[in-house]
């Protein structure tokens, strides 16, 4: 009886150890970038931009599930089979991109974290990035090949960051028929076209999908085609788990902004700091407790999973590492340097999804390539549809940037 026991806590265990990979890459998908282009979004417009961010998800979805899949079927990360089956100029080419989509990433978990403490605590915003910086650092100690502590370290703000925008939800007062309204895809000039593509940089991460692919091969034990199939169900569970929870929290971020900051006579909510006196204002102070908390929640988490990203690319890129404290400081610097020169923290946040939008098909081309390819995925190798979906997410993504070049340049 005993060792029957000990056999299903076992298999329970092994179960187990296949899920929990999509929630780290999820937390990419509820930044403080998020909440910087979420909040825009719904202050200046209102509920229009509510059909990008089920779109950007949807899409998240398949690019998370393809990245996953490709670290099951090669035991290797996308960087780590970029630099197996390109030439040595093309890999340069994308480290050297990927390694900018790092800094911009790590410019909105600082700022965002920065900023959560100087709502929370009145700190400056300099001295808020370096206790970001700080706390990311302590929680990437935790990370060690097959620990699952910072897995379930980030899985924890994950679920902090979700229960309080459902309670925001609840208080809001969402209008369902605006928010219906919202799901019919339009633009309304170039500054919610803009809006639109920063909250796909912000929602479709490219070193979300680095990482993700990284994580696979660290924490699930499949050699096997049954068993790399059997945990590639799993893992289909897990980034619908992830993503449709990450989803559902940034179309909370918008709703009610949408409901409580549209209109208004508050100034200044289409910033982070204006939306957090604008939700004190149009509810109570419990209210904006709630959106700086998850804030906070979200650049400790986030910051970690960004330098852990950049981690990956140097060493799939190039097989090479430097110390976390090295890159720790070599990717705050251009966040810190935007805090101590005093450039418009939500502003620069947009801008940095902006930038992480270009680089989403310099890591959504070589995926869908590689994916589709039987010599390197062998019995996983995508289906024809699975690869036309990738093929059109990844035209959607690169002519929505392009349109943007074109106005932002004329």
């Amino acid at each position: 009886m005993l060792e029957k026991d000990a056999a299903v806590r076992a298999t329970r265990r092994r179960s187990l150890a296949l899920f929990g990979p999509a929630f780290v890459a999820a937390i990419a998908y509820i930044d403080p970038g998020n909440f910087a282009t979420n909040i825009s979004a719904g202050a200046r417009y209102g509920y229009l931009l509510l059909w990008v961010i089920v779109a950007a998800n949807l899409m998240a979805m398949l690019v998370q599930s393809l990245s996953a899949k490709l670290g099951l079927a090669t035991g290797a990360s996308l960087p780590e089979n970029c630099r197996r089956h390109y030439r040595r100029p093309v890999v340069l080419g994308l480290w050297v991109q990927a390694e900018l989509v790092a800094m911009a990433t790590d410019l909105a978990e600082i700022v965002g974290g920065a900023i959560a403490l100087h709502l929370l605590f009145g700190l400056d915003l300099f001295t808020g990035g370096l206790i970001t910086g700080a706390i990311a650092f302590l929680l990437l100690a935790l990370q060690t090949d097959g620990d699952r502590r910072f897995i379930g370290a980030v899985t924890a703000y994950f679920g902090m960051i979700v229960a309080a925008f459902l309670l925001l939800v609840l208080r809001a007062g969402i209008d369902p028929a605006g928010a219906v309204s919202g799901l019919v895809p339009r633009f309304d000039g170039v500054g919610s076209l803009v809006l639109g593509v920063a909250i796909l940089g912000a929602t479709v991460m490219p070193h979300a999908i680095y990482l993700h692919s990284a994580l696979v091969t660290e924490t699930i034990e499949a050699t096997t085609v049954d068993q790399k199939r059997r945990a590639l169900r799993a893992q289909r569970i897990d980034v619908t788990a992830a993503m449709g929870l990450a989803g559902l929290v940034n179309v909370a971020m918008l709703l009610v902004a949408a409901a409580l900051l549209t209109g208004t006579s508050f100034s200044g909510t289409d910033t982070l700091d204006g939306a957090y006196a604008g939700f004190e204002e149009a509810l109570d102070g419990s209210t904006a407790l709630l959106f700086a908390l998850a804030l906070l929640a979200s650049g400790f988490a986030s910051a970690s999973v960004g330098t852990y990203a950049g981690q990956v690319i140097m060493d799939g890129f190039l097989r090479r590492r430097i110390p976390l404290f090295v890159r720790r400081a070599l990717t705050m610097f251009p966040a810190l340097a935007i805090l101590a020169l005093g450039v418009e923290p939500t502003w620069a946040l947009v801008v940095s999804q902006v930038v992480l939008s270009f680089g989403i098909p310099f890591a959504l081309v070589p995926l869908v390539l590689l994916t589709r390819r039987r010599d390197v995925m062998g019995e996983l190798v995508n289906q024809r549809r699975t690869t036309a979906f990738a093929v059109l997410v990844a035209g959607l993504i690169i002519t929505l940037n392009a349109v943007l070049l074109v106005l932002l340049l004329s």
